[in-house]
C-alpha cells in the first residue's frame, strides 16, 4: 500500500506540474482574464463558446448566476427568470470584483482548462491526503504533510481567485507562482518519505553546500523572471513592437541575465564534484540539462525576439530545474543523517 501512495504521490505531483504548464500557456497567450469571475466562468460551469450567448435577449432563460456583458459591464442574474421584451435592470446587478469586460473564446477556453487542470489535481491531493491517514501511527508526518497540501492548494486556489480579482496585479501573479512551487517540494519531501527505495548514497559536504544554495538561488531567480514578465506585460499593454521589448528594460532584467551565470556555474562545479568523488545522485544530470535549458531559452527570447513558445518553456523549465534540486537537496541531506546516525 505504501508503494501505491507513493505512485499516487507522484501522479499528484505530476498534476501539479500540469497545471503550471497550463499556467505558463494562460501567461504566454494572455488569457489570464479569460473567465473574469471564479470558480464559474461568465456564471457558467461549462464557458460559452460565442458571444452571443453572453448578450441580453428577448424570451431568454437565465439561471441565477449567469453573465452577460451589457454596456462594458458585466451584470449577474439575480434569480432563475425568463427575459421579457425588454431588459429589466431589476433582475440583475453589477459584477463590482473589478470592471474587466472582455469576451473571447479562445481566451475563456484556455484560462477554463487551465482552471480545470487545476481542479483534478486538486482532487487528487485531497484522495492523497485522505488514504494517507492510515500511516498516522508508522509516520505522522506522512498524513500531516499531505494535509498540509490539500491546505496549500485550497489557498492556491484562493490566490488564482484574488489574481483574476486584481485584473491580473503582478505581486499577486509572483505569489501565486511561489505558492505553486511551495506544493511542488511538498509533494516531493511526501515522495521521500513514502519512497519503497532506501537511500545508500554517499554524503559529500560541497555537493551538499552546492545543492543546497542553487535551490535558494532558483527560487530568487524565478521572482525577478515573473518580474521581467510583468515588465514585458506593460510593454504589451502600450502595442510595443515585440522586438522593442526588451529595448530598454528595468535594472531587474539585467540583475536576472546577469544572476543566471552563478546558478550555471555553481551546478556545472556539483557536477563536477559529483563525478570526481564518484556519487550517485543520478538526479544531477537532469538538472544540469535543465539548467543549459533555461538558460538557453532565456537567450532565445533576447536575441530572437521571443520566438513562439520560449516564455512558457523558459517558466516550466524553472519549475522543473526547482523541482529537480529540491529532490537532490533531500537526497543529499538524507545521506548527511545515515552518515550521522552511522549506517
Amino acid at each position: 500500500m505504501k508503494k501505491r501512495l507513493y505512485l499516487f504521490a507522484k501522479a499528484s505531483l505530476i498534476l501539479v506540474y500540469l497545471v503550471i504548464v497550463a499556467g505558463a500557456l494562460v501567461r504566454m497567450t494572455g488569457s489570464g482574464m479569460g473567465c473574469p469571475d471564479w470558480p464559474k466562468c461568465f456564471g457558467y460551469y461549462i464557458p460559452p463558446t460565442s458571444e452571443e450567448t453572453l448578450q441580453w435577449q428577448p424570451d431568454r432563460s437565465f439561471e441565477k448566476g449567469q453573465v452577460i456583458i451589457y454596456e462594458q459591464g458585466l451584470l449577474i442574474a439575480l434569480n432563475d427568470f425568463t427575459t421579457a421584451h425588454e431588459i429589466d435592470l431589476s433582475q440583475w446587478e453589477s459584477y463590482t470584483k473589478h470592471d474587466y469586460a472582455v469576451f473571447n473564446p479562445y481566451h475563456t477556453w484556455v484560462e477554463f482548462l487551465n482552471r480545470l487542470v487545476g481542479a483534478i489535481a486538486g482532487l487528487a491531493t485531497l484522495v492523497l491526503a485522505f488514504f494517507s491517514l492510515r500511516y498516522w501511527k508508522e509516520n505522522k508526518w506522512v498524513p500531516l504533510l499531505a494535509i498540509a497540501i490539500v491546505i496549500g492548494m485550497g489557498f492556491q486556489a484562493w490566490l488564482g481567485a484574488t489574481v483574476v480579482y486584481s485584473v491580473l496585479a503582478p505581486v499577486k501573479i509572483t505569489t501565486h507562482m511561489l505558492m505553486a512551487l511551495l506544493i511542488v517540494a511538498a509533494l516531493i519531501q511526501l515522495m521521500q518519505l513514502l519512497s519503497p527505495t532506501k537511500n545508500t548514497q554517499k554524503y559529500h559536504p560541497a555537493f551538499h553546500r552546492s545543492i543546497a544554495a542553487l535551490v535558494v538561488i532558483i527560487l530568487i531567480q524565478t521572482v525577478f523572471g515573473t518580474q521581467v514578465r510583468e515588465y514585458v506585460d506593460h510593454q504589451i499593454e502600450a502595442a510595443v513592437l515585440k522586438e522593442n521589448w526588451l529595448s530598454a528594460p528595468s535594472i531587474i532584467f539585467y540583475i536576472h541575465r546577469s544572476f543566471s551565470l552563478i546558478p550555471l556555474g555553481l551546478a556545472l562545479y556539483a557536477f563536477w564534484l559529483h563525478k570526481k568523488s564518484g556519487l550517485t545522485f543520478t538526479g544531477i544530470n537532469r538538472v544540469l540539462g535543465l539548467m543549459l535549458v533555461a538558460v538557453l531559452t532565456g537567450m532565445a527570447m533576447y536575441y530572437i525576439d521571443f520566438p513562439w513558445g520560449s516564455q512558457p518553456l523558459h517558466l516550466v523549465i524553472a519549475a522543473l530545474l526547482f523541482g529537480g534540486l529540491f529532490q537532490l537537496f533531500l537526497e543529499s541531506r538524507t545521506a548527511k543523517k545515515n552518515l550521522h546516525d552511522g549506517i
